[in-house]
């Protein structure tokens, strides 16, 4: 395979790799399972333990093992024919997608910072629009 091709699927496959790991290590539908994680990572009385629960809980953790599993389904290799270039294309993997949970995440908190202030402006128009009715209603004294 070209090394333009090599790029390109580098750069394609790190997209569902972070998708499948920012959703488990972070978004609700995971909450549980991922609580759990956290606890057994803090509470369970062995250090082998504490660390396999702590990788569900870390997005760049979780992460190589995502790539790992793309690399079987894909057999992706990057730069070389042999298992040299499935160890390549595991860490730069894991490199592209990291870089881009990173952009998702900081998308992520500007929305929430949008959407907080649009919320903050909804409340004070609602309390303005609440009192000027208060007013209007009121007889005069």
């Amino acid at each position: 395979m070209p090394l333009s091709t090599q790029v390109v699927w580098l750069f394609v496959l790190a997209i569902p790799i972070s998708s499948v790991a920012w959703t488990i290590t972070h978004e609700e539908v995971f909450r549980e399972p991922r609580e759990f994680c956290v606890r057994c990572s803090r509470d369970c009385r062995r250090l082998w333990q504490r660390k396999f629960f702590y990788l569900f809980t870390c997005e760049y953790c979780f992460s190589h093992y995502v790539a790992a599993f793309f690399l079987v389904l894909t057999r992706f290799k990057l730069l070389y024919l042999d298992w040299r270039g499935y160890i390549i294309a595991l860490f730069a993997l894991v490199w592209i997608a990291n870089f881009y949970m990173t952009l998702f995440g900081a998308f992520r908190v500007d929305l929430k910072v949008g959407r907080f202030e649009a919320k903050k402006i909804e409340h004070e128009v609602k309390e303005k629009t609440q009192a000027a009715e208060n007013n209007i209603h009121r007889p005069a004294a």
